[in-house]
Formats: C-alpha cells, structure tokens, sequence
C-alpha cells in the first residue's frame, strides 16, 4: 500500500459531506467528528452550480468558487490535521486558484499551516477559438451542430477532469486538495488510488472506486434521501451522509456513521446507482465503469457491500461543459380559482399578449395551464389552478415588460385575479451547451508546496475487450390474477437532469416484480402513461443485475437547468410521477 496515515491497513475510509451547492452545512463537521475517516470529500459542482458561479464571478471577479465550504473548512481545518484527515474538493468551481489562496488565509488566521494543493487545466474559455481551429468543433451532444455554427455566445467552458492531479497533489504532501471541474466520481477515485498505489490501466479496480464515487457524490441520496419507499426509513431527522470504506481490490461498502437518521440497504443504493446515468456504461475522463457488472448485498445493518465492478479504459474525449448566454428570461405564475377555469387561462393569456405587441415579440414563450382544482372545492385552496408564463428573449427590457404588463392586467381581467409572487425584471438565460473534445487538448495543471506539475489524461487502448455483463437468471414473467394499483406500490423510481435531457430509472425489490416490469416498461408503454413525454426521444436500457431499466429523454428540459421552461427545471419529480400512475400489475408481485 503506498498510502500513510490510513485508519485501517485492509481499507481507505472517505467520507462525502455534500451533494450540491447549498447542501446542509453542518454535514462536514459531522462527518469529521462522527466517527474515524481518512478523507473529507465535497462534491459541490451540479452543471446548474456552473452557472451560479459564473453569475457570482461576474458581479466579483474574485470570486467564482463555493463561499460555504470556505466557512465550512474555517470550522474543521484545525481538526482535520490533527487527526490526519485530508480533504479533497471541487469546491473550487471556476476559480479554484483564488479559493486556495483564501484557504491559505483562514489558515493563517488560525495560526494553522496546511499543505493546499490546487489543480486547474479545466478552464477552457481563453482556448475555445484555437481548439476550434484545431479541428475541434464542439458539438452540441444532443443537436449536432458545431459550436462556431450557432448563435451561441459562450460565457464559461470547462472540461471533466479526472483522478491523477488529486493522486499527485497527496503524493507531494497535501492535505487540502482543491479544484474546478474535477469529475464527480474522481473525487473519490483520486484518495483511492494514492492510498493502495493503483496505476492508470488498473481498470476493474478504479472502476469500483468510480462506483463508490457515483453512490456518494450526492451525499445523503444515497442513505435514505430522496428514496422512494419513505416507509422504510426509519427517521428523515439530520439523514446521515454516506461513506465509502474502499478495499485494495475496488470493493467497498457504503455506511454512514452510527446515531444518524436515514438508511443505507440494497435499494438506497440501487436508487443512487441509476441516477443520472445514461446506460450501463458510465463514462468519467478515467475510465468507463461498467454498471451492468455491479453485484450488491446487504452486509448488516446501514451497510452494503459492493463487488465484482469492472472497468474499460477511456474514450479518446472528454465532456466540455459550456455554458452560453442566451438572452433573459422571466416567469410569473397567476392563480386561476373555481369556475371556468381553462376560459380564464386564455382570456388572461390573450389579454397579455396582445398588450405586449405578440407572442412573437420574442424568442421563446412558454404557457403552462396546471390543473391542481377540485370540483366542488371544500377549501379555498383546493380552488386554485396555475398559469405560468414564461419567456426567453435577448432583449432585457422585453423580458422585465412581462411582469409589469401581468401587474396592469390586475384590475381589468378576470375574476379572482391573484399572483403567487411579485413581479421581476427577469434574469439572464444560462443555457447549457455539452460538447466532447478529444483529450490530448486537455492537461491537468497541479500547483502544490510552491511546485507545479502538468498531467496527461489517461489513453485510450486499441482493441480492449469489454467485460461481459454480470450474468442473472431471471424467473418468467408472473402470469395469473391480476390487480389494479399505483406503479409505485411495488416499483421504486429516482430520476434526474443531465444538461438538457433527465434519466428516469426503475426498479424492483424481487426478480419476480422485475420480470414484470422489463416486458411492461416499454419506452411506448413510459409514454402513454407519461403523456407529456411523448414527443421527446427516449433511450431505454436494462440492468438486471440491478433488477433495473433506466430511461434517457433527451430535450425534455431545453437548454439545461438554468434556462429550462419546465417548473420541474431539474426532472426531480418524473420518477415519483410514474410511481403515482394506476396499471394492471400480477397480485403475486404486489405487497399484502
């Protein structure tokens, strides 16, 4: 093992304490002081938290990293050092320079003296003309049009860095590791590999660790949150975060530390390994994780191990996140009450309209009527409807307009007229551009100890052949008596937004129930029940070995998160959606 200061000689013990920007703060404290682990990890940067930093940065140029784990590591970084626990971080966002020259600050403040680490090369905003010039074209992922081709005015880009600059900071002595881009999963795979020594072609074994960094970069999704079946949690009070005891092999098992609330089983952690994957290989910038080679198991109680994940080398590209300016945008939802309701939505609708000069006035409207009324109402509540407009257009003053001209229609439209919140002037529209770019272009910069490293990524192998899928038997599809009940009384479900598209996984807690659902879940079948997804391009693929089949809808939230017209801007919503709708099912799958 060439790691030191390890807990344990058998394992490396890494801790997450965030899933996003905003997460719960107390959560690295706690993890510090919860119970003996080797690393802190934060994984800050959801492809939404891109653009809020670049809306941050522009206001203070200084800025651009993620001002709360400053405040967080103010509170634990004395404690950290004295028990040897190293803290690794994408904290730093598009600024991961300045964050570690306000870390040295606090340090000093606190008369403490921490080796900091901090590694760029994934901004590439200065280099996008001459990687066009290069013959990259920066291809939109789900447009195919080229980047130079479109009306796009690029405002940050940065590409998915992998694990070896974290692996080559704590080889120089780090113990605060910060970065950009920094792959989600790499978070995890980089303190793994520097502890039990693994070289880059180690794929089956980086593919576990990638696997244990996919189930806890989200932090508490993957002990209790967000889990579809809320019975079995025994509290949702201070939901522990989750924590990877990785092997030398790449096996591992995820808990959480003892007196926490939440759950870690086989199906909190099914739940968070369908999250925002696209099929059964899940692409980082080293490696590609085969997840259809997973095998999970109960361990005992909030433990579950993971074995048997196997790995192939990487693609020659990497994913750029781009993120472009496409105008302004606005939204204003009124509430519709009692009678005649879907009248209202278009006496209202052409009323504005036509005081605006035309839907045609800009670039992109977007109404949605939302039917949450109940006949014969029995509080005033149960009354209500929605109608959300939104607009997107390059013109501010156009998209502030909406607002105003919604305000003016108070008095003199229809009856009942109440907004849920007060008017705005809009705020821009970030949209979301994914390109690939070949990964020669791409070389991680590791500033440490007043030294500076440059890596290459890793490299593509000619001609390796692929791992076989984890081989299941299945028992034939239950045949019989059937019942009419929710989707989700027998079906779990998580999904989530990839830029533009959303995934959309379920699945089941016996073979018996999921041999049901792949013959019944078709990808026609997922769009009669969801109507609404009906126009929209859906890949679908299996994973027995999860007892899953996982959904890929491409467009359905626009330009990404950021810019999307969708009240559900994130696709957080869609799996419980699916769980709600009523279908024949086989009673002998259904719980008594």
């Amino acid at each position: 093992m060439k790691g030191r200061d390890l807990k344990n000689d058998d394992r490396v013990v890494i801790a997450n304490c965030s899933g996003f920007f905003g997460d719960r703060f107390s959560a690295a404290k706690e993890m510090v002081q919860g119970g003996p682990i080797d690393f802190l990890t934060g994984d800050y940067l959801a492809e939404l938290t891109m653009a809020i930093l670049f809306r941050a940065k522009s206001k203070d140029p200084g800025g651009g990293y993620v001002s709360t784990f400053l405040k967080q590591m103010e509170q634990i970084m004395g404690e950290c050092l004295d028990r040897k626990i190293r803290v690794v971080s994408n904290a730093g966002g598009l600024n991961p320079r300045g964050l570690a020259a306000e870390l040295e600050r606090i340090a000093g403040e606190l008369g403490l003296h921490p080796n900091i680490a901090y590694i760029e090369g994934d901004d590439l905003m200065a280099r996008l003309g001459d990687l066009q010039a290069a013959g990259e074209p920066l291809v939109h992922m789900d447009k195919g049009i080229a980047l130079k081709d479109s009306k796009a005015f690029p405002i940050s880009a940065n590409a998915y860095l992998g694990c070896w600059g974290i692996v080559k900071a704590l080889e120089e002595g780090a113990d605060i590791v910060v970065g950009g881009r920094i792959a989600d999963a790499s978070l995890v795979v980089g303190p793994a590999a520097w502890a039990f020594g693994w070289q880059r072609t180690e794929w089956d074994r980086l593919a576990g660790a990638t696997t244990a960094g996919h189930i806890i970069e989200c932090g508490a999704q993957a002990t209790g949150g967000n889990y579809s079946f809320i019975d079995e949690v025994p509290s949702f009070r201070n939901v522990g975060f989750p924590i990877a005891e990785i092997e030398e092999d790449g096996s591992f098992t995820i808990t959480k530390h003892p007196g926490t609330g939440g759950l870690v089983s086989v199906d909190t952690i099914k739940a968070q390994l369908i999250y925002e994957i696209g099929g059964v290989r899940y692409l980082t910038p080293d490696l590609v994780a085969r997840f259809d080679t997973i095998g999970v198991s109960q361990e005992g109680p909030d433990r579950v191990r993971v074995t048997g994940v196997q790995g192939e080398p990487p693609t020659d590209t990497t994913k750029v996140c781009i993120n472009t300016l496409g105008g302004y945008r606005n939204s204003m939802t009124i509430m519709l009450t009692g009678l005649d309701i879907e009248k209202k939505a278009a006496i209202l609708e052409d009323a504005l309209f036509d005081a605006l000069g035309g839907k045609e006035q800009f670039e992109q409207v977007n109404v949605q009527l939302i039917r949450s009324d109940k006949e014969d109402p029995l509080t005033n509540e149960e009354a209500f409807a929605y109608l959300r407009i939104s607009v997107i257009d390059p013109n501010p003053k156009k998209v502030g307009l909406v607002s105003s001209k919604i305000v003016e229609l108070a008095l003199a439209n229809i009856p009942g007229f109440a907004g849920t919140a007060p008017p705005s002037k809009g705020t821009p529209a970030i949209m979301y551009w994914p390109a690939l770019v070949s990964s020669r272009h791409i070389r991680q910069k590791v500033i440490v100890g007043g030294k500076e490293f440059t890596l290459e990524c890793v490299s593509p192998v000619a001609g390796y052949r692929s791992p076989e899928a984890l081989a299941v038997e299945l028992p034939p599809v239950p045949q019989g008596r059937t019942v009419r009940v929710p989707l989700g009384r027998v079906f779990a479900a998580r999904s989530g937004d990839k830029g533009g598209n959303a995934n959309l996984g379920v699945w089941s807690k016996t073979p018996e129930a999921y041999a049901f659902l792949r013959e019944f879940l078709t990808t026609e079948r997922l769009q009669v029940l969801l109507n609404d997804l009906k126009d929209f391009e859906i890949e679908r693929c299996e994973l027995p070995n999860l007892l899953a089949v996982n959904f890929y809808i491409r467009g359905i939230l626009g330009e990404g998160a950021a810019a999307s017209m969708r009240l559900d801007a994130q696709a957080k919503t869609l799996g419980e959606y699916l769980r709600a709708r009523i279908v024949d099912m086989p009673a002998s799958i259904v719980p008594g």
